[in-house]
């Protein structure tokens, strides 16, 4: 069940593994929608609500979700194992390493990465 966790003094909306896949901006909107009254620094989404298609740049997915959250002032953290599809594509590669510099997008493999990055 989706709630509220705090890391290291940091709001986090932990969304549950199970429910449906998440493949439009729609769906982005409707994970902030839930967050919204929970006054929440980071959303954590787990890999395993997410398409194929979100890691496959081509798409254009991962860029209309996370704009999404920009436009809403949301940071997101993608929690798991994405290691497969980095290795298949050298633009998510890119794409991860930009990102996990930044403020609004993580890719990070657990709740503890998470936490010591914030």
């Amino acid at each position: 069940m989706s709630g509220v966790k705090t890391l290291n003094s940091v709001r986090v909306w932990l969304c549950d593994a199970e429910g449906p896949r998440l493949s439009s901006g729609r769906d982005a909107t409707d994970i902030i929608g839930d967050a919204y009254g929970a006054e929440v620094d980071v959303i954590a989404l787990p890999t395993a609500r997410l398409t194929d298609d979100f890691f496959d740049l081509r798409t254009r997915l991962a860029g209309e979700f996370v704009q999404k959250f920009v436009n809403y002032g949301a940071a997101l953290a993608i929690i798991g194992d994405i290691s497969a599809h980095v290795a298949a594509s050298t633009a998510l590669r890119d794409f991860v390493y930009e990102s996990n510099r930044g403020r609004h997008l993580w890719f990070v493999d657990d709740l503890e990465a998470l936490a010591a990055r914030l």
